[in-house]
């Protein structure tokens, strides 16, 4: 796959730059943000909100309480904000705000479905959750399905492991309930 351009042609068309060259990058997430802000919104609050958890958690050593703030800091967080900026990025036209406020639902009220199931151990909240993560990750991968590139293709990727992790996380928590 060759590289697509903001033009939406491939570099060898001519002499244009890549869509993830240089500064374009930071002109199509600056442009392609007002849309998907609520992703970074939301993915910095999980980020602190872990944070607090961690804090609060310490001093009693807790299974659960380390768990939930790995998993509100690394996957309701920092993937979170990883969906936004590539979507702003690599989209390669303006997703619809209903769209966008589908699949941050989606991916919010999975991930706190996933931590209430998995604390509480009500396996079935926990899988219901999952259930809409892997939604979210279907729009996700929807929205940027005719790009190509390096960069687009590691985004996929991403896709691909958080999208396996789903499965994987919910027979882990059958198998060692947290404590």
């Amino acid at each position: 796959m060759t590289d697509r351009t903001a033009a939406g042609r491939s570099a060898a068309d001519g002499d244009e730059v890549p869509l993830v060259s240089g500064e374009l990058w930071l002109l199509r997430l600056h442009a392609g943000w007002p849309r998907l802000r609520w992703f970074g919104c939301f993915g910095a609050a999980c980020i602190v909100a872990g944070g607090l958890v961690a804090a609060a958690s310490a001093p009693a050593r807790s299974e659960v309480g380390t768990w939930a703030a790995a998993y509100l800091v690394l996957v309701a967080g920092a993937a979170q904000i990883v969906l936004g900026v590539a979507q702003a990025v690599f989209s390669p036209g303006r997703p619809s705000a209903w769209a966008v406020h589908v699949q941050v639902v989606l991916f919010n009220v999975g991930n706190a479905a996933v931590v209430a199931g998995t604390a509480v151990g009500v396996h079935w909240v926990g899988d219901a959750g999952s259930l809409l993560l892997l939604g979210a990750l279907v729009q996700s991968a929807y929205a940027v399905r005719s790009v190509g590139g390096r960069a687009a293709g590691l985004y996929r990727v991403i896709l691909v492991v958080l999208a396996l992790s789903v499965p994987v996380g919910s027979v882990m928590a059958r198998l060692h309930p947290l404590q």
